[in-house]
């Protein structure tokens, strides 16, 4: 299975110029071959995108996302990688997104598809990027 991260399903719902080719064709390349999933993380932070709930959900509906359920474990993990953040001298309070993602797909032992993989990489090692070069 791949967790497809927020901002390459943006890159195609907003039409971005720069990145829509580029997401579009490894959310379908991945689609081929795994399930792809988003979580209630990536969704939050897809509604800013919308004034209605049911805006984006017709804008989801053409792909075949799987709903996944953020698990405690991913919590535990996000937990413990955003200590080792603040350690490092990160400046953030409380755990950003990008940990509750990273930690739901190395829990599950999910590839993760994102275009920001510098942050993933740092703090999530075990999970496997598909990312830009």
């Amino acid at each position: 299975m791949v967790l497809v991260d927020t901002n390459v399903l943006l890159d195609v719902l907003t039409d971005d110029p720069v990145w829509r080719s580029w997401s579009e064709e490894k959310i379908l390349e991945c689609g081929e071959v795994e399930d792809i999933a988003i979580n209630p993380i990536i969704y939050a932070e897809l509604a800013p995108a919308y004034r209605r709930s049911s805006e984006l959900e017709r804008s989801l509906k053409g792909w075949t996302l799987q709903r996944l359920q953020l698990p405690y474990e991913a919590g535990f993990i996000a937990g413990h990688v955003f200590v080792q953040y603040r350690r490092e001298g990160g400046q953030r309070r409380s755990p950003l997104p990008d940990f509750y993602i990273g930690a739901h797909a190395q829990s599950e032992r999910m590839a993760l598809l994102t275009r920001d993989a510098t942050r993933y990489r740092s703090y999530f090692p075990k999970v496997k990027l598909i990312a830009p070069k």
